[in-house]
């Protein structure tokens, strides 16, 4: 199981949780969770004026072991309006524009979506239930 909570912070709400949305997952191959401003196939959205989320931004899908890896997705501009660091523990790590990473089995971190142009972050926690 993926377990995926989702905070949006503006610069004045630093540290704030207020609004905390929650999805999740069981770990089987195929399954997928994403994060970003459609509504439609996105599980944890952003608000609509935040575009330095693509409509789709974050996707989570578990592969054929009950490992899961998250993709940056590319938008439909050639460069992001934002920056993804993927924090576990101590190690912080930053994920490159469409590319993916693989997040720990059996363990937890968090995926920071950072606004280039303001004080505005999308913080989306992750915890894998092994």
């Amino acid at each position: 199981m993926l377990e995926l909570t989702m905070a949006t912070v503006s610069g004045t709400e630093e540290g704030a949780t207020a609004g905390m949305l929650m999805a999740d997952a069981p770990s089987e191959p195929g399954a997928v969770l994403r994060v970003g401003r459609d509504k439609a196939v996105c599980r944890l959205v952003t608000p609509e004026d935040w575009l330095f989320v693509s409509r789709v931004h974050l996707e989570f899908l578990c592969g054929p072991e009950g490992v899961w890896q998250v993709t940056w997705l590319r938008g439909s501009q050639p460069d992001p309006s934002s920056e993804v660091r993927l924090v576990v523990g101590e190690y912080a790590q930053t994920i490159a524009y469409g590319g993916t990473v693989q997040l720990p089995r059996g363990g937890n971190g968090e995926l920071v979506v950072v606004d280039r142009t303001g004080p505005r972050s999308v913080n989306v926690g992750f915890y894998h239930e092994a």
